[in-house]
């Protein structure tokens, strides 16, 4: 591992360069690269669980920590390792102070392994608009996580009125396995459902994303109730000649019952956060079903038919607070 202190972006590159030749092979064979963008009372969570992640799916980890942007002198504090504590692929974590914390893209672009996809993980509360960084511009798929916002309802309508393809959040990945074992309950079954119901805090972000995810996929009015019970408890579809439901039964499983079978019990674990981060990169291309689930949760239409291009909108947070998101109708900026 190597450590520099009050360092350049160049220094970096070459300190990496240094680990990857004294590590030889273990080098290679990087299938992403992970930008994880996170505040400092947060990095021991977001390294352990990007670190998880990273052991599932070989990616080069940049972390950025965004420290003190309104200290008087730009800074940068850095830690270059390949298979240390961060797990066995490379991994930079990337302490900014000062203004170059507003321009973190002026170090990590040139981190970046070439020919590979990027994902942009924001651990903190999500941008207002994902244009506004352009450690969001320029990745392949953005990860944001609504749930980490003082009002994750009111987070979850900003990603859908600032969508572009490309974009999830991990309200999303957190129903993955709820809409397995549902879809599963409805294999081999002819019969029109008729209404659905998610036994589920109204205020859930991810029990929102699934009814969105029924009304696009069924066609059928769905309701969330359940007072403040945590977490998704039940789903409930009425069909011709009864319910199919899935209950929760424990941490671990779920119970699916259908009209005229017995019940069946099978997995259904709750995630954490380094298994969520390691089922989205899973997949690097476009989320045309989470699109289809926001736009039907949100309102508002065609989300997946949306431009997967942006352009970088220039904003100091250190001058002007965010603008509203009142757009776009036809594409992301």
């Amino acid at each position: 591992m190597t450590t520099l202190w009050d360092t350049t972006g160049s220094a970096v590159v070459k300190a990496l360069a240094a680990e990857r030749r004294a590590a030889g092979a273990l080098a290679f064979g990087l299938a992403l690269t992970l930008v994880v963008v996170v505040d400092e009372k947060n990095v021991a969570a977001a390294e352990s669980a990007a670190t998880g992640a990273a052991a599932a799916h070989p990616c080069r980890l940049l972390i950025v920590v965004r420290r003190q942007i309104d200290a008087p002198h730009p800074r940068l504090d850095a830690e270059v390792s390949i298979g240390g504590r961060l797990g066995p692929g490379e991994a930079i974590v990337m302490r900014m102070y000062g203004r170059l914390a507003l321009h973190a893209e002026s170090v990590v672009l040139p981190l970046l392994a070439s020919d590979a996809p990027v994902v942009t993980w924001w651990h903190d509360e999500p941008p207002t608009r994902i244009a506004f960084d352009p450690l969001g511009v320029f990745a392949d798929r953005r990860v944001t996580d609504v749930s980490r916002a003082a009002d994750p309802l009111g987070a979850l309508a900003l990603r859908a009125a600032d969508f572009a393809p490309g974009d999830t959040d991990l309200a999303w990945t957190r129903i993955s396995g709820w809409r397995t074992l549902l879809a599963a309950a409805f294999d081999g079954r002819a019969d029109q459902p008729h209404q659905a119901q998610i036994d589920a805090d109204p205020a859930d972000p991810s029990a929102q994303l699934f009814a969105g995810w029924l009304r696009a996929r069924l066609g059928v009015p769905v309701e969330v109730t359940g007072g403040g019970r945590r977490g998704i408890q039940a789903v409930r579809v009425a069909v011709d000649d009864g319910e199919v439901a899935v209950t929760r039964a424990d941490i671990r499983s779920g119970t699916i019952t259908r009209p005229g079978v017995p019940p069946r019990r099978l997995p259904l674990r709750q995630l954490d956060l380094g298994d969520l981060m390691a089922e989205e990169l899973r997949r690097i291309d476009d989320d045309a079903v989470y699109a289809d689930a926001l736009a039907a949760w949100s309102g508002v239409p065609d989300l997946a038919g949306r431009s997967g291009h942006r352009e970088h909108i220039w904003r100091d947070p250190m001058e002007q607070a965010a603008a509203p998101v009142a757009e776009p109708a036809g594409g992301a900026s």
